[in-house]
């Protein structure tokens, strides 16, 4: 069996690594190289965020997690176990997620858990050296249709591009906006989400500290705008100081594909495999799984998830 995937995000990465571990022939194909994707923008914490339906995602989670933490043990994965906390109202009741993440506890502040922090500036070339490592391609191409595509079978993780290319007009951008800066006495990671438009968290990457952020639904613009620049570094200052003074390495903008809940199921020769919200990093290695059950690579099989 000949495989093509569709999408060169982490989604899209991981699950080619996953069919071609299962010793199936499987490649990728993409409109961008990995570092364009969304997910070379995320701050690539372990957290469910805008990602449903609940149990499935749960179970995802809980799988993606169990498979990042084996990865923190890989030199050069770019993957970590990370300390840090989100700050909730003591009366605030547990995440619906709160089982797919081993030792969550409530603490004055809120929940304070160990979760995988994925730095993706290294973990996807990591990826793309890993699926050629175990012979498969990593090609740039525009698909317009999955008909052009000389497969027994297709695995569309295109994201946001599944809007074109599975005419799914539930699909939608949600803009987020981060700052990198210069920070290595941060060590800890921290979010709030009291604004569900204006999120503030803090993510310390090997090289930099990644600061966020926003949720602008239907914004696809993805020029930073100078002024969310400052009032994003504005926000995270005010809860961690040691960021007062750190200097500015980058901004950037990514589009989260949102959709009423993640796609994954199969349509004719297609197993779709999208809408993962922004929740990509901390879904992949599940739903990688789930398709290569469909595909027949073994493992357990889920009921569809639309």
């Amino acid at each position: 069996m000949r495989i093509v995937v569709v999408g060169a995000g982490v989604v899209g990465l991981s699950t080619a690594v996953r069919l071609r571990e299962a010793s199936i022939e499987a490649d990728v194909v993409a409109r961008e190289d990995p570092q364009e994707t969304t997910s070379a923008v995320a701050a690539a914490l372990w957290y469910p965020y805008r990602a449903l339906p609940a149990e499935r995602v749960t179970a995802w989670s809980a799988q993606t997690y169990s498979a990042l933490a084996g990865l923190a043990e890989v030199a050069g994965s770019g993957v970590r176990m990370l300390a840090g906390t989100e700050r909730l109202a003591p009366d605030a009741p547990d995440p619906w997620w709160r089982e797919a993440v081993p030792g969550l506890e409530r603490t004055g502040d809120g929940l304070r858990f160990v979760a995988p922090v994925v730095d993706m500036s290294i973990h996807l070339p990591w990826l793309v050296d890993r699926l050629r490592a175990l012979g498969a391609s990593v090609e740039r191409r525009h698909v317009a249709s999955f008909d052009e595509l000389d497969a027994d079978a297709v695995v569309n993780c295109a994201g946001l591009g599944a809007r074109e290319l599975a005419a799914d007009a539930s699909l939608v951008a949600v803009r987020g906006q981060v700052v990198r800066v210069a920070a290595p006495a941060v060590r800890e990671w921290l979010l709030d989400q009291s604004d569900p438009q204006r999120l503030v968290y803090v993510v310390p990457r090997e090289n930099d500290v990644v600061l966020g952020g926003t949720a602008d639904e239907g914004a696809e613009d993805r020029t930073p705008d100078p002024a969310t620049t400052d009032a994003i570094r504005a926000r995270c200052a005010a809860l961690v100081p040691a960021l007062r003074d750190a200097p500015v390495v980058d901004a950037a903008v990514g589009l989260r594909p949102v959709r009423p809940a993640v796609r994954l199921e199969v349509e004719g020769r297609v197993v779709h495999c999208y809408g993962h919200g922004g929740a990509g990093v901390t879904l992949a290695w599940g739903c990688a799984g789930e398709v290569a059950a469909l595909l027949g690579a073994g493992g357990e099989r889920y009921p569809p998830a639309r």
